[in-house]
Order: C-alpha cells, then sequence, then structure tokens
C-alpha cells in the first residue's frame, strides 16, 4: 500500500536541517506539501500499474489484454429469442419490427406474418437487452407496448431460455487459469473442455474421452445460467470443437440432464416485517444461487447446506421439516446432471 501524503511529507521534512522552520506555513512546509500530494499519486499509480500487469489481480478491459496474450477473449452477452404466439382478427398483420413486453424488458418481433383463419400466429422475438434479463418463463410475454392494429393478445407458450449475460472477470480468470493451468494438447480431454468453454453462452463442460470405444469423446455442458444448455448452443459447441478437433475422432456433445431440487419446509417467519411471498423468494433466490455454484462441482447436494440456506435468509426465524426431494438426507448428482431449484413448497 502507497504511503499516505502525511507519511511522505514527513519524510521530506526530516531531511531537511531542524535549523530551519518546518512549521505549516513556512517555506520548506509550503514547498514541499505539494510534491508530496504529487508523489502520493505517482505512487498509487505504480500500484495500479503492476495490477493491471497480472491476471489475478487485473480487472476490465486489462484482464482482457492480459487473457489475450493466451488466446483467449471475453464472451460477449447475448440476447435471448423465442417465440411468442399473436392472437387477433383474421388478415390482420404482424410486422417485423413490432414490439411485446412483459413486465420488464422489451421484444422486437423479427418476421412479418399475416392472422389466418385460426386467429393466431406464432412468430420470433428477440429480446431488446443482453443478458439473462430476457429469459423469461411460460406466459410472461403477455403486453403490446403501443397498439397493434387487429391484434388482441400476445403470450409466450414455452420458456425462453438462452440469453446469456457477458463473461464476468472472475469467470475469465477462471476459463485462464483452467488453459494455463492443464495440459490442453494433441487432442485430449483439457483441450475439448477449453474448446467448449470458448463458445459464448457455456458456463462449464465435462469431457468423457472413449465414452463409446476407441476414437470417440462425448462432451457435457451447461449453460452460463448453470442450467441444461438448448440445443442450439449444443450445436454451437459441437460446430466449434469440430473446426478444431483432431482427425479422426468422433465428438458427442450433449446438455447435461436437470436434476430437479424440490423443497418442503415448514417456517416461523418474521411476519411483521416480510409476507410469505417475499420470504419464498429470498429462499429460492439463495439456493438458486448455491445451486449454480456447484454446478459440475460437486456431487451432491447437502442437506445441511440447505438448511443452513433457509435459515438464513431474510424473513426466516426458524424452520422444521425440511425435505429435498422428499428425503431428509443429501441428494446424489451424477456425473451428466446439473442440479436445478424446482419448486418450493414453504409452510
Amino acid at each position: 500500500m502507497a504511503d499516505t501524503i502525511d507519511v511522505i511529507h514527513e519524510r521530506m521534512l526530516s531531511n531537511i536541517s531542524d535549523e530551519y522552520d518546518k512549521t505549516e506555513g513556512s517555506f520548506f512546509y509550503d514547498a514541499t506539501k505539494p510534491v508530496a500530494i504529487e508523489l502520493e499519486k505517482a505512487y498509487k499509480d505504480q500500484e495500479e500499474i503492476l495490477d493491471k500487469g497480472f491476471v489475478e489481480t487485473a480487472t476490465g478491459e486489462w484482464l482482457d489484454k492480459k487473457v489475450a496474450e493466451q488466446g483467449l477473449t471475453r464472451k460477449p452477452a447475448t440476447k435471448a429469442t423465442g417465440y411468442v404466439t399473436i392472437e387477433g382478427s383474421e388478415g390482420a398483420i404482424i410486422n417485423a419490427g413490432d414490439k411485446v413486453a412483459n413486465d420488464t424488458v422489451t421484444y422486437t418481433i423479427l418476421e412479418s406474418k399475416t392472422i389466418d383463419s385460426t386467429l393466431k400466429a406464432s412468430v420470433q422475438v428477440e429480446c431488446d437487452e443482453f443478458g439473462s434479463v430476457g429469459n423469461v418463463p411460460i406466459n410472461a410475454i403477455k403486453y403490446f407496448p403501443v397498439t397493434l392494429s387487429g391484434l388482441t393478445k400476445v403470450y409466450n407458450e414455452e420458456k425462453i431460455d438462452n440469453g446469456y449475460d457477458g463473461e464476468t472477470d472472475e469467470e475469465l480468470r477462471q476459463r485462464y487459469y483452467d488453459k494455463v493451468r492443464t495440459p490442453a494438447t494433441s487432442g485430449n480431454k483439457y483441450h475439448y473442455r477449453n474448446w467448449a468453454k470458448e463458445v459464448p453462452g457455456v458456463g462449464d463442460a465435462k469431457v468423457f474421452p472413449l465414452w463409446n470405444g476407441p476414437g470417440t469423446v462425448k462432451v457435457v455442458i451447461i449453460d452460463s445460467n448453470k442450467t441444461g444448455a438448448d440445443s442450439q448452443l449444443v450445436t454451437d459447441v459441437y460446430n466449434h470443437i469440430e473446426e478444431n478437433r483432431p482427425i479422426g475422432a468422433t465428438v458427442t456433445v450433449e446438455s447435461a440432464t436437470e436434476l430437479q431440487i424440490n423443497i418442503d419446509v415448514t417456517l416461523t417467519i418474521d411476519s411483521n416485517n416480510y409476507t410469505i411471498e417475499q420470504v419464498k423468494r429470498n429462499i429460492e433466490n439463495a439456493i438458486t444461487e448455491h445451486l449454480k455454484e456447484i454446478a459440475f462441482k460437486e456431487n451432491y447436494v447437502s442437506y445441511a447446506k440447505i438448511g443452513s440456506l433457509i435459515l438464513n435468509s431474510n424473513g426466516v426465524l426458524d424452520y422444521s421439516n425440511l425435505l429435498i426431494n422428499n428425503n431428509n438426507s443429501n441428494v446424489s448428482i451424477k456425473e451428466t446432471e446439473v442440479a436445478v431449484l424446482g419448486v418450493v413448497t414453504v409452510v
């Protein structure tokens, strides 16, 4: 840590003979104080430059520059895409560029269609914002931001979950360490893992060499939201690996199977400050974040850890009768599975 202005200034004054006046307001005091101020700034700048020179401490664009030395680039955020069903009068026109929305974000319609005799049409939409903010459950998209002639209703019959946040500094740093600390050469399993993780939207990957005999490799992936990958992401990973793999290898890319973690628990809550709905949401958020943290890292969901997360959630005073998937024990996670939060039931 750089010395402060006062420490630097005191050190400068100590090098001046005591026969001279060095008190505040004197010539020597006033002449050296501005220098001390500039020296403190220079020392801090030196510390920042040093931090920017190492992957462990670099951030933002400086981290981008450091990892680029190993051929890595930060994975960008992507926009969520999916389909909505629009109802209206026969002959009504849906124009590409029209907008639909959920409670927080808008989506742009990507294709033009005319409502036929079924009085409905399915059209592809893209979220106007990058990242996971565009991921929504079934029937979350339900508004027209402005009235569209002849169109009366909109809804998404399937969830939309392929919007991915950009790679964070910590995620990029970890991918850098994965590359430099594991011997990825000649198409070994580390190479396949690195190739898979280079694809935007991939959160992690596992590699199973010889899974179906000599010359076969299986790559199992999860997305950046630490859930199962959709078919498009699986295809993107497969194509990227095919461009890089050695000749002769037969590659299979699959999504991890989602293991639903259902929670049943009896709560004592701080009803003066929280509703049961708020407490439930706090518990869901805490468990979801924990499951993301252990995705592809742990082989079980800890019963004790889930209990701790519940007890430490805002609004919870105590809990009892905790069941995870109808049992009061740890839940095993298979090598090709990723644990995701299912239904939380609180009473």
